[in-house]
């Protein structure tokens, strides 16, 4: 693996303002969402909608991922993708979400998940993770990916590959009738062919007007995760590997979560809503 130095904090701008005109969603400007007591199962209307901010979230992730290049900045990936929402009529979910300050999450290497985008320059070799929610006509669609920046060692390149693959084995591994927990089954025995390590703490979830509804949809193959797929159900499957530990620590801004050995980590994300004999990707540009 790549030799280069651990990540430290970088400098946060100020908060990018997003025009009056577009709907916010309930949770701006409070400590926490209000629980969601809605059903997991969505009606036509709603995944339409769903298909519309899920299209809009890929293609703001695809078009800050253009600029994914050594000498650029976090904070202009996150530029990029808020001005597309915005642009485009949406909400950036992750803005003012339990006071998340920016509109995407930017985790390199060794971070796991919700890194923020501050001054933090991207190097030759680092690997890049976007995490895009848009929020747009009452309902949220969420999606990340995992990019290489410039030339990147193999074991990290693998590891960014067979990610994305764990994230295509589980979308396929859902049908109605199953339990949820199939799909952490199938993450996982395909992660444990390299050795690498499955996140536990961070998952999946339902996802429809709630940014997260309390579905919980693990990434490992858990025996307390029964809930039965049924079509409509709309969630996230986010697959989060690890060359090593999957233990991490978390930094002081509440946010970032790095892998306790801070070796490097990879994650993919679709947001789903299950057919009749399958499931449906959301988040495709």
């Amino acid at each position: 693996m790549s030799g280069q130095s651990l990540l430290v904090p970088g400098k946060i701008s100020p908060t990018r303002p997003v025009p009056a005109s577009i709907a916010r969603p309930e949770y701006v400007g409070k400590d926490a969402p209000t629980p969601y007591t809605g059903p997991e199962v969505q009606d036509a209307d709603t995944i339409e909608r769903m298909r519309i901010a899920g299209r809009i979230a890929a293609q703001a992730m695809a078009e800050a991922a253009k600029l994914i290049a050594p000498g650029v900045t976090t904070d202009e990936l996150d530029r990029v993708a808020h001005e597309f929402m915005c642009d485009h009529g949406a909400y950036p979910s992750t803005l003012g979400y339990r006071g998340f300050p920016k509109s995407l999450c930017s985790s390199l290497n060794e971070v796991i998940c919700h890194g923020i985008p501050d001054s933090t320059v991207l190097k030759d070799g680092d690997i890049v993770n976007l995490d895009v929610t848009a929020y747009i006509n009452g309902v949220h669609g969420d999606n990340n990916a995992t990019y290489l920046c410039g030339d990147v060692d193999e074991e990290s390149t693998l590891l960014v590959e067979r990610t994305r693959e764990a994230l295509n084995r589980a979308i396929k591994a859902v049908k109605p009738g199953r339990q949820i927990n199939i799909i952490g089954r199938v993450i996982e025995s395909y992660a444990k062919r390299f050795g690498y390590g499955v996140v536990r703490d961070f998952t999946g979830h339902g996802i429809n007007s709630s940014f997260h509804s309390g579905l919980i949809v693990p990434h490992y193959d858990s025996p307390h995760h029964t809930t039965d797929i049924k079509p409509g159900m709309t969630f996230t499957i986010e697959p989060m590997l690890t060359l090593g530990s999957y233990d991490y620590d978390m930094w002081d801004d509440g946010w970032t979560v790095v892998t306790k050995d801070r070796k490097r980590t990879a994650q993919f994300e679709h947001t789903l809503v299950v057919t009749d004999t399958g499931a449906e990707i959301l988040t495709l540009p």
